[in-house]
C-alpha cells in the first residue's frame, strides 16, 4: 500500500455488519447487498442518461480499429471527454504518445480505472451476422477494447460527479492504456512508478457473460527471431546461399520437440512474419514471432530462455546470424478476493443485458456460424455467473503487472453474443452493434458503484492490500519482465 496512505495504519476489525464471512486464504468478504441508495442512483442515471453519447463514442473507436501505439484518435477522443468533464489530464506518459491518465479529487484512497482502446490485427469485420470484412486484412476490435476505454471513462465521470455531490475525500484516476495486445503498454506505466500511490485499481474486458469471478492469467513473454543469410539463385547456385528461412523452420522445429519437455500448463505460439519473397531466392532474411505463457511468471523467464537457445542453434546449424527483440513481458494476474467480492455484489445490483427481438435474431444467426455450435445458451447473457475464484486462466494480460503492485479487481460483460470467442470475426460484428454498446454500460455501472462503495469503505482496503501482500509474499520486488527497453512503438507496423 502506497505508504503515504491514511488507510495504511487500519487494521481489519470485524468491519461493517455486512461481512459475513471470513475464510483463510486472504480475507473474503461477501457483502449483504441492501440496495442502492439516491447518490449511487444518481450515478447509475447519470450513466444511463449518456447511453446514447457513450454508445456513439464506442462505435467511432471500433469504426478506427488502431493497433497497438496508433490510437491517436482513440485516445484524443477519449482526452476530450475528460477534459470536458473536468479531469486534469496527463498525456504522453511513459513514453507513449497515446498513454494518458486523468484525474480528479485529492487526497486518499487513490482509486485508478483502467481504460484500453487498441485494435487487432486481421480481424476486419462488418457489423454482421456473417463473415464480411471491411477491408480485407484490416484491423477490428476483435477484443472489444473500443468498449473497454469507453466504458471505463463513463464510469470514471459518475465516480467524480459523486465525489462533487458527496464532498467525499478521494481521487479518482482512469489511465489510457495503449497496446493491450501484445504491446504491454501497462507494464511501462508500472516500472515508470505510475502506480505508486494508487490504492486500488479496477478494470473490466468485454467477454460473452457476465463475471465478477476473482480471476487469473498467464505470464507471458514475447520476442521476434530475426535470422540473416546469403541470397543466391536457389537453382543456379544454392550452395552459395544460407537461407534465413531454414534458420526460423529449424528453430520451429526445435521448439515443436520441446513441447513435449515443458510444464503442461505451457502454452507456445508463433507466427513466421516474414519468410522470403520469391522461391527462386535464398532468403537472406526471415523472422518468427513467439509468445511463451505458463501461470507463473519466473517459470515464464526460464522457458523463453530454451526458446532463445533453439534460436541460437538453428543460427549455427544453418550458417545465418541471430538477434532477437524482446517485445513484451508480462506478469500472471493476482486474484484479489476481498476486492472481487465487492464487484461482484454490484455486478448483481446492475444486472444483466437484455436483447430484443431484433438482437435475438442477430444472435442466432451469429451462433450458428460457431464451429461445432455454441457453447453458451442464448439467454445466458442476462445471467450473473456464480461467484468462484480461478486457479488458472488461459489468456494473459498486462494487468498482470499492475495486480502485483497494487490491489486489482475485474469483471467481464456480455458485449458478445453467448459463446463468441474473443479474437473471432464473431466477437468485432456484436461489438459493433448494440449488443456490445448495453455490455458496456452494466460495466460502466458496476465499476462506478464499485469504486463508490471502496471510497465508502477504506477498511475493505486494508483488507484488499493485506490479502495481496500474502499472495505475493512479504518480500516481493517488482521488476519487469521486458527489462529496460523503450516501449515498442512500431511493433504493429
Amino acid at each position: 500500500m502506497p505508504e503515504s496512505s491514511p488507510v495504511l495504519s487500519r487494521k481489519p476489525r470485524s468491519i461493517y455488519h455486512e461481512i459475513i464471512a471470513v475464510l483463510t486464504l486472504g480475507t473474503i468478504i461477501v457483502w449483504c447487498p441492501e440496495g442502492l441508495n439516491g447518490l449511487q442512483q444518481s450515478q447509475i442515471s447519470s450513466i444511463d442518461n449518456h447511453a446514447d453519447h457513450y454508445g456513439q463514442m464506442a462505435q467511432q473507436i471500433w469504426g478506427w480499429a488502431e493497433v497497438g501505439y496508433q490510437e491517436e484518435h482513440g485516445s484524443a477522443l477519449l482526452n476530450e471527454e475528460l477534459k470536458a468533464a473536468g479531469f486534469s489530464i496527463e498525456s504522453g506518459v511513459a513514453g507513449m504518445p497515446t498513454a494518458f491518465i486523468a484525474s480528479h479529487g485529492s487526497g486518499y484512497p487513490v482509486i485508478g480505472i483502467l481504460a484500453e482502446f487498441d485494435a487487432l490485427p486481421g480481424l476486419s469485420q462488418d457489423a454482421v451476422p456473417e463473415r464480411s470484412p471491411i477491408i480485407e486484412g484490416g484491423a477490428g476490435h476483435a477484443c472489444g477494447h473500443h468498449l473497454f476505454g469507453v466504458g471505463s471513462v463513463a464510469a470514471a465521470i459518475a465516480v467524480k460527479e459523486w465525489l462533487e455531490e458527496t464532498g467525499q475525500d478521494g481521487t479518482i484516476r482512469l489511465y489510457g492504456t495503449p497496446a493491450e495486445e501484445g504491446g504491454a503498454g501497462k507494464v511501462y506505466m508500472v516500472r515508470d512508478g505510475l502506480f505508486d500511490d494508487v490504492d486500488v485499481a479496477l478494470h473490466w474486458h468485454p467477454g460473452d457473460n457476465n463475471s465478477a469471478a476473482a480471476g487469473r492469467s498467464l505470464a507471458n513473454k514475447s520476442a521476434k527471431f530475426r535470422f540473416r543469410g546469403y541470397s543466391a539463385h536457389a537453382a543456379g547456385a544454392p550452395h552459395r546461399g544460407r537461407s534465413a528461412l531454414d534458420g526460423v523452420e529449424a528453430m520451429n522445429h526445435m521448439v515443436n520437440l520441446m513441447r513435449e519437455h515443458v510444464p503442461q500448463e505451457t502454452r507456445i505460439h508463433y507466427v513466421i512474419t516474414q519468410g522470403g519473397f520469391a522461391p527462386n531466392v535464398v532468403p537472406d532474411f526471415a523472422e518468427v514471432y513467439y509468445y511463451v505463457r505458463h501461470p507463473n511468471a519466473p517459470t515464464v523467464v526460464e522457458l523463453f530462455e530454451r526458446v532463445v537457445n533453439t534460436a541460437e542453434g538453428a543460427a549455427l546449424g544453418t550458417g545465418t546470424d541471430l538477434e532477437y527483440e524482446v517485445i513484451h513481458g508480462l506478469y500472471d494476474l493476482v486474484p484479489n478476493v476481498a476486492l472481487s467480492e465487492v464487484m461482484d455484489s454490484k455486478l448483481r445490483e446492475v444486472g444483466g443485458v437484455e436483447y430484443t427481438e431484433t438482437e435475438r435474431a442477430f444472435a442466432r444467426q451469429i451462433q450458428s456460424t460457431f464451429e461445432g455450435g455454441s457453447t453458451r445458451a442464448l439467454g445466458t447473457e442476462s445471467e450473473i455467473e456464480p461467484f468462484y475464484i480461478e486457479e488458472a486462466g488461459g489468456g494473459s494480460t498486462d494487468v498482470g503487472d499492475i495486480s502485483w503492485v497494487v490491489p486489482t479487481a475485474g469483471l467481464s460483460t456480455a458485449t458478445w453474443v453467448p459463446g463468441t470467442s474473443a479474437h473471432s470475426w464473431q466477437a468485432v460484428a456484436a461489438g459493433g452493434t448494440e449488443i456490445g454498446n448495453k455490455g458496456m454500460m452494466v460495466a460502466a455501472k458496476t465499476l462506478a458503484l464499485t469504486a463508490i462503495e471502496l471510497f465508502k469503505r477504506p477498511d475493505v482496503i486494508t483488507v484488499a492490500w493485506e490479502e495481496l501482500t500474502e499472495r505475493r509474499g512479504a518480500d516481493f520486488e517488482y521488476s519487469a519482465l521486458l527489462g529496460d527497453r523503450d516501449p515498442p512503438l512500431d511493433y504493429r507496423r
